[in-house]
């Protein structure tokens, strides 16, 4: 009976989005439209400071970037102090704001200048007005050898994060370290609900733990390419089987990143969508505007109101 209930939300949820529209997604912000990829986004609790990943046509560079609002307006971004020339990507900020997690190919000190495998790492600040500590490494039993991906945390401090390791289901596959005891138990391979021998990535945990977002690759329910799915957490704490998110919130180009805040109930997520088309343009600045402000096919944030 817990099954069909669980089954029966899921469809819910899955029509309620279908009935939105595309004209429903939105940008994040405007500003952000001078760059050429811009992914990976996180937003504070009280709204006013958001992260993000800028990142050069070909990812060769990869750098954070944080924007501040003041008096209800967007100010200019910027880079935090701490990137240098190895590659940061996929923040996420603390409930608390006072910690950001990030993942970085940094050597593990100073003393050395040659890359890593990706990392998960963090920084630390007394408040948003304080500066960003110098990156620590989040270390043993989450990081090891292979290449730890997009972490995030529910308000019990447990972490999820994306791993391809040889012992999982397939390609890339969602972990989740329980955090107990003042430390991180060992990795643990979410089950087929969740993972497959495909590509699962990007995982988004609610601050309760009672639900997850994240992107499937080339599946067969999918839209095309990479899509948002959710899956939630049933009266026994297991997974159930994941749903596809559905048109309008994906398409047949690439959705990732998913962040959803939950008291405002708003979905951000980077997406490759594109819709421009052939036209005559008045000038150089006319041509400029269309092909920059529009779905380009380049990765963008966008954001639409949904409940989950």
């Amino acid at each position: 009976m817990q099954t069909i209930r669980l089954t029966i939300l899921l469809i819910f949820i899955s029509n309620l989005l279908s009935a939105q529209k595309e004209s429903d997604i939105i940008l994040f912000n405007e500003t952000l439209n001078q760059f050429n990829n811009v992914r990976d986004f996180c937003i504070s609790t009280n709204g006013d400071e958001a992260f993000f990943t800028l990142q050069s046509p070909n990812s060769e560079i990869s750098q954070l970037a944080s924007i501040k609002k003041e008096n209800n307006q967007w100010l200019e971004p910027e880079l935090l102090p701490f990137c240098d020339s190895y590659k940061y990507l996929e923040p996420f900020l603390s409930s608390n704001g006072n910690r950001l997690f990030f993942v970085s190919d940094r050597p593990l000190d100073d003393s050395s200048d040659k890359k890593k495998d990706f990392d998960i790492w963090y920084v630390d600040r007394d408040n948003k007005n304080e500066k960003w500590s110098a990156p620590k490494n989040i270390g043993k039993p989450i990081n090891s050898g292979l290449d730890e991906f997009y972490p995030t945390s529910s308000d019990n401090n447990n972490l999820y994060f994306t791993m391809n390791s040889p012992n999982g289901f397939g390609k890339d596959d969602i972990y989740f370290c329980k955090w107990e005891a003042g430390k991180y138990l060992a990795p643990v391979l979410l089950g087929k609900n969740i993972n497959s021998v495909g590509y699962e990535f990007n995982a988004f945990i609610s601050k309760q733990e009672d639900f997850i977002l994240y992107t499937k690759y080339n599946e067969e329910d999918g839209q095309g390419s990479g899509d948002l799915y959710i899956s939630r957490k049933n009266s026994n704490g297991e997974w159930g089987k994941s749903t596809n998110l559905g048109v309008p919130i994906n398409t047949k180009f690439m959705e990732y990143c998913p962040f959803y805040d939950e008291e405002n109930q708003i979905l951000y997520f980077t997406s490759k969508r594109q819709n421009i088309k052939p036209k005559k343009f008045k000038s150089i600045l006319d041509f400029k505007k269309y092909v920059q402000g529009n779905k380009n096919g380049l990765s963008k944030i966008y954001m639409t109101s949904i409940k989950i």
